[in-house]
């Protein structure tokens, strides 16, 4: 089975650089920094005297955790002092956690988010390939060791996080002036939009991946229809044959899981039980192994799940699924998605009919994987502003979905106001999509609007976008392939 792994700022300085302070969106963007999408000159250059680390630790708020140099850039790994509330600076600072992949001040630079916790160790996005630039990535807030503490999780939201990401823009593009483009996979393509939506005068262009777009929580009838329909039908039905057994055969292969649990120190106070945790890991296979799988690798699936041994089917799922995905051990590292996703972005909640009356608990909602310590109110709102800006607003935005993707059930689509922007599906894609794996024609197409968004397009490009191609050579330590996804033992999370 393919499983590709992937000092202290002032409170006068604080208050001055925080930002927008109203509650609307309109506030929001109401302070916005002079250098906007039409502006390109560069506020330093290479040929400066002073060390580009000293320049970067200049920044008011911002420190040094560690440096590890890659042949061809400078790497940096720095903590950021933030406002916990961007609307009242005063009330507390946290550190966040950032990463500086520096190339040249002469270049363009893309701010890459995950949503989750930033990797300490040197990588490029795809669109920093394509415009062979820096790159500066951000570890959203409230993901350790990104948290307040105390932890007021009342402001853990999307406007909160895109207030970060605009303050880190506004300090670090007084060093690098070029133009900067947003990117990110999956929740990471959901935080670049937020970001475009919230401060939409910072970036030059928004390149977001497989990024879900769950508009009305309690409509998700188009991931039941993407399911009918995804891959094959042999595949489909040796995935619910397994599926299906898991569940039948639950008081033995709980048995292994409670053997396993005891192994590993595993305890399930948050989801209540280990029988719910059990059924929970087995509900995700089908969604787990589209998301992050391709038809290819149902060669792997065992044929005859009626057939196959218990030690055939566990094995099975805790490849796709993973049998430490909720206990609290598995649950703790991911309580800022899963409290996000009951409150503001949504979730999905699938029928799959072919399980009959097998399942006790049906798809588990989010508030089931968050300490009841921590309160949870669902904002309905949310989404659907994000998704009318997008449709009526977006400018030189691109997103990029796999056609057999589950979380590109429910994408964002562009409406009649939108302007310079695209959306793409990669055919036979899962959660890795990206642009190097679409048709010949649209490739061509997205990386030429890449580079004009970053200013960096080749004449040749200008005259011909079919002669569009990646500015730097692929990396196989610092790039991903198409089709390859960053994955642990939390399977359905975007």
């Amino acid at each position: 089975m393919r499983k590709s792994l992937t000092g202290v700022l002032s409170l006068a300085v604080l208050i001055g650089t925080v930002g927008a302070t109203g509650a609307s969106a309109g506030a929001a963007t109401a302070a916005e920094p002079a250098a906007n999408r039409s502006s390109g000159a560069a506020a330093g250059s290479e040929a400066s005297t002073e060390d580009i680390k000293d320049r970067i630790l200049a920044i008011p708020g911002m420190s040094l955790i560690e440096e590890k140099p890659y042949a061809g850039y400078r790497y940096f790994v720095l903590n950021y002092t933030q406002p916990v509330d961007h609307r009242r600076p005063s009330k507390g600072t946290f550190q966040q956690r950032i990463t500086v992949l520096h190339k040249d001040v002469s270049r363009p630079t893309v701010f890459s988010t995950s949503g989750y916790n930033v990797s300490t160790n040197p990588s490029r996005s795809e669109p920093t390939q394509i415009i062979d630039g820096n790159q500066v990535s951000l570890e959203y807030r409230f993901f350790t060791p990104s948290r307040p503490a105390p932890a007021d999780w009342s402001k853990l939201d999307i406007w909160q996080a895109a207030s970060d990401q605009h303050r880190v823009f506004t300090a670090l593009k007084k060093i690098y002036g070029k133009k900067w483009l947003a990117t990110g996979g999956s929740k990471g393509g959901m935080t670049a939009t937020y970001f475009e939506r919230f401060y939409p005068k910072d970036m030059d262009g928004v390149v977001a991946y497989v990024a879900p777009n769950d508009v009305n929580n309690k409509e998700d009838s188009a991931y039941d229809r993407f399911f009918r329909n995804v891959g094959t039908k042999e595949c489909r039905d040796k995935l619910a044959g397994v599926q299906r057994e898991a569940l039948i055969r639950r008081a033995p292969l709980q048995k292994k899981y409670k053997e396993q649990a005891a192994a590993n120190g595993w305890t399930f106070n948050t989801i209540g039980s280990l029988d719910r945790a059990y059924e929970a890991t087995v509900m995700d296979y089908v969604w787990a192994f589209w998301q992050y799988s391709l038809v290819a690798d149902c060669v792997d699936i065992p044929a005859d799940a009626k057939k196959a041994t218990d030690d055939d089917i566990w094995n099975s799922v805790d490849s796709i699924s993973g049998f430490s995905a909720y206990a609290d051990q598995g649950l703790e590292t991911y309580t800022p998605y899963y409290y996000q996703a009951g409150t503001q972005l949504g979730s999905p909640d699938i029928k799959q009919p072919w399980l009959g009356n097998l399942s006790r608990y049906g798809y588990q909602p989010p508030r089931n994987f968050v300490p009841r310590s921590i309160p949870m109110k669902f904002d309905r709102h949310a989404m659907r502003d994000i998704d009318s800006w997008v449709k009526h607003n977006a400018r030189r935005m691109m997103y990029v979905n796999g056609e057999n993707d589950p979380w590109s059930a429910e994408p964002f689509r562009l409406g009649r106001g939108a302007k310079d922007s695209a959306v793409y599906t990669v055919p036979g894609g899962n959660h890795g999509a990206r642009v190097s794996g679409l048709p010949e024609a649209q490739r061509a197409k997205a990386t030429a609007d890449i580079l004009r968004w970053a200013g960096v397009a080749p004449a040749a490009v200008a005259n011909d976008p079919a002669k569009a191609k990646p500015l730097a050579k692929f990396d196989t330590r610092l790039d991903q392939r198409n089709g390859e996804v960053e994955r642990d033992e939390a399977t359905l999370r975007p």
